[in-house]
C-alpha cells in the first residue's frame, strides 16, 4: 500500500504572502514600490482582507514597510542594512556551525550533500532562479541542525529571509555562483573532515565576503 503525502491547506492570507513574498524578492515588485491594496486584492482576486494581514506579515519580515499618507511600500535597499544583516549571520551561523560539527552525524553530511548537488543543478538553470536563494538557504540550515540550537536557527531564517533579495542580487549580478559553488563544496568537506576551525573561518569569509560585494551593487542605487 503506497503512502501518500499529507494535504496542507493554505489560508488566503498565506498564499497572498507567498506571492507577494515572491514578487518582491523576485524584483517584480521594485523597492519602494507602492503596495495598492484594492489593486492586489483585484489581481490576486480576493478581499482586501488577506491583503491587508499578508501586508502585516510581511513587513515582519523587513520586505514592506508602513508609511502615514503612503501606506505600505516594499522595502528599499540599503548599504546600512546589507552591513547589519550579514555581520549578525557571520556572528550567529558561525557559532552554530562551531556546535553543530561536533555533533554531526553521517546522516546530516548526506542530507546537506544532496541540498547542495540540487543547488549546484539549479544554478546551471535560468528558468531555476527563484530556486537559488531557497536551496542556498536549506544547504546552510542543513550544516547548523546538529548544533540543537531551535531559537537561533529561527533567528538566523529571519535573517535569511530579510538577505534574500541581496542574496539573489549578488548570484546575479555579482558573479556570486562560481564562488558561491567553490566555497560551498569546500565548507562541506571542513565539516566532514570535523575541522571546526577551518570550517568557521571559511563561513565567516564567505558571509561577510558576499556582503561586500552587495554593498558595491546598492551603493550606486
Amino acid at each position: 500500500m503506497s503512502i501518500t503525502s499529507p494535504i496542507i491547506h493554505k489560508t488566503r492570507t498565506q498564499v497572498v504572502v507567498e506571492v507577494l513574498r515572491e514578487k518582491i524578492l523576485s524584483g517584480h515588485i521594485r523597492a519602494g514600490e507602492p503596495l495598492r491594496q484594492s489593486a492586489l486584492a483585484d489581481e490576486l482576486n480576493v478581499s482586501r482582507i488577506p491583503i491587508r494581514e499578508a501586508l502585516v506579515q510581511l513587513e515582519a519580515e523587513g520586505l514592506v514597510k508602513f508609511e502615514a499618507h503612503k501606506g505600505a511600500t516594499a522595502t528599499e535597499l540599503s548599504v546600512e542594512q546589507v552591513t547589519e544583516l550579514f555581520e549578525l549571520r557571520a556572528l550567529i551561523e558561525t557559532e552554530l556551525l562551531a556546535k553543530a560539527i561536533v555533533n554531526m552525524q553521517d546522516e546530516d553530511i548526506d542530507k546537506a550533500e544532496r541540498i547542495l548537488a540540487q543547488l549546484e543543478f539549479a544554478f546551471k538553470q535560468e528558468q531555476s532562479v527563484s530556486r537559488w536563494s531557497e536551496l542556498n538557504r536549506q544547504f546552510h540550515t542543513s550544516l547548523y541542525q546538529a548544533a540543537n540550537r531551535p531559537y537561533a536557527l529561527d533567528m538566523v531564517q529571519g535573517l535569511k529571509t530579510n538577505c534574500d533579495r541581496y542574496i539573489r542580487l549578488q548570484f546575479l549580478l555579482a558573479g556570486g555562483i562560481a564562488q558561491a559553488e567553490k566555497e560551498h563544496r569546500e565548507l562541506l568537506n571542513y565539516c566532514k573532515q570535523k575541522n571546526v576551525e577551518a570550517a568557521v573561518n571559511l563561513l565567516r569569509q564567505h558571509i561577510l565576503l558576499a556582503a561586500e560585494s552587495i554593498r558595491k551593487l546598492v551603493k550606486p542605487q
